[in-house]
């Protein structure tokens, strides 16, 4: 199953940094404000913990300070029974760092799908995505299931291969930076194969879903986030949406928020939907969208599994949303663990050796975090 972390990420947004491109993408690019909660909600502050010294991987012994260092981490937070227990920051970054989610945002819009349908905007995941994005018609999209877009199988003809200049990624990426319209960009793409047979990244199928819930609601992402899942969760600081020059927000990768307000999503899927006692997502919503229910979404022993735009590693119960640079929200039933990650690892798939990736040992360290 190809996959966001074996391709190769170069230029996104301009040159330089990661750190310096987190920091200044709000004064560089157009973007939308997602205001912090009326009542913002801290986490209860558990017992502190230390993180393990070192953990295993591969048969080898990482030392956990050096890895953070070597991919690196800007941030770090763990829950443990919807608890902070641990939080720390590196490279300049604080508590009030407004981080890039890159992919990680796509499991945000997955969320507000699940809230549109909860709400009868959307009727059902059945139903054409071309039903509430008309635009889509007659072009790849045309007819899809959402099921299938919120699975990545749309069927679309894409090439996610950031190495390469004319990729349809590289293609994406510079219509956000230089001007143009992404949603006229989705209604371009060209079908490739059946929809609902193969499980292909593919970051527009991800702004097909923001045109649905735009089409649906008539709101912008920006402003459904805010009122449905940022208020409700106590968002502790003001979030922003890089949009494309027509205004439609990056769905794909463009959410900046602070890593508190990542955990908040994480601990939001862990509680089943519901979170200090109130209700925003459904249960069935959240059980389904990490739950593989086709072979070609279940995990191997060669690749993860995929649900409604959340990864599944393993069959352990564990799943993650997972952005370029080893952004996570890493969420472990088994153990009530939520752990956001945010780096700015610049080496990230500068070849394809593992070492070049480091997101196999990511998942390592989050277990043995989870399992202390």
């Amino acid at each position: 199953m190809p996959s966001h972390w074996m391709t190769r990420p170069i230029g996104l947004f301009g040159g330089g940094s990661q750190v310096e491109n987190f920091r200044e993408m709000a004064t560089i690019y157009p973007v939308r404000v997602v205001r912090r909660a009326s009542q913002p909600a801290p986490f209860d502050v558990g017992g502190p913990i230390e993180l393990p010294a070192a953990f295993a991987f591969q048969g080898e012994t990482l030392d956990t300070a050096q890895f953070l260092s070597e991919i690196e981490t800007t941030g770090l937070l763990v829950l443990k029974e919807d608890q902070l227990v641990f939080e720390r920051y590196w490279l300049g970054n604080d508590a009030t760092t407004q981080s890039a989610s890159w992919s990680v945002g796509k499991s945000v819009v997955s969320a507000l799908v699940g809230i549109a349908i909860d709400q009868g905007a959307v009727r059902s995941i059945e139903e054409p995505v071309s039903l509430y994005a008309p635009m889509l018609k007659g072009g790849a999209y045309d007819g899809v299931r959402l099921k299938d877009v919120l699975q990545m199988s749309s069927g679309a003809r894409w090439n996610e291969d950031y190495s390469d200049p004319e990729s349809d990624i590289n293609k994406w990426i510079r219509i956000t930076a230089d001007g143009g319209s992404l949603d006229a960009f989705a209604a371009g793409c060209v079908r490739e194969r059946e929809p609902g047979r193969l499980s292909r990244y593919n970051t527009i199928d991800t702004h097909v879903l923001g045109m649905v819930v735009r089409g649906a609601t008539g709101r912008s992402l920006a402003e459904f986030l805010r009122d449905n899942l940022w208020g409700p969760l106590g968002a502790e600081a003001d979030a922003f949406w890089v949009v494309d020059s027509t205004g439609a927000e990056v769905a794909g990768g463009g959410l900046n928020a602070v890593l508190r307000d990542y955990a908040k999503l994480g601990a939001l899927y862990l509680n089943g939907g519901a979170w200090n006692g109130r209700r925003i997502v459904s249960d069935a919503w959240v059980k389904a969208s990490v739950t593989p229910d086709a072979p070609h979404l279940v995990p191997t022993s060669e690749s993860s599994g995929y649900g409604f735009q959340w990864w599944i590693p393993d069959d352990s119960g564990a799943y993650a949303a997972i952005g370029v640079y080893n952004q996570f929200i890493w969420v472990d039933p088994g153990t009530r663990t939520v752990i956001a990650h945010t780096a700015a690892f610049r080496r990230y798939a500068a070849d394809l050796r593992a070492e070049s990736y480091r997101t196999a040992d990511c998942r390592a360290l989050f277990r043995a975090i989870a399992n202390a």
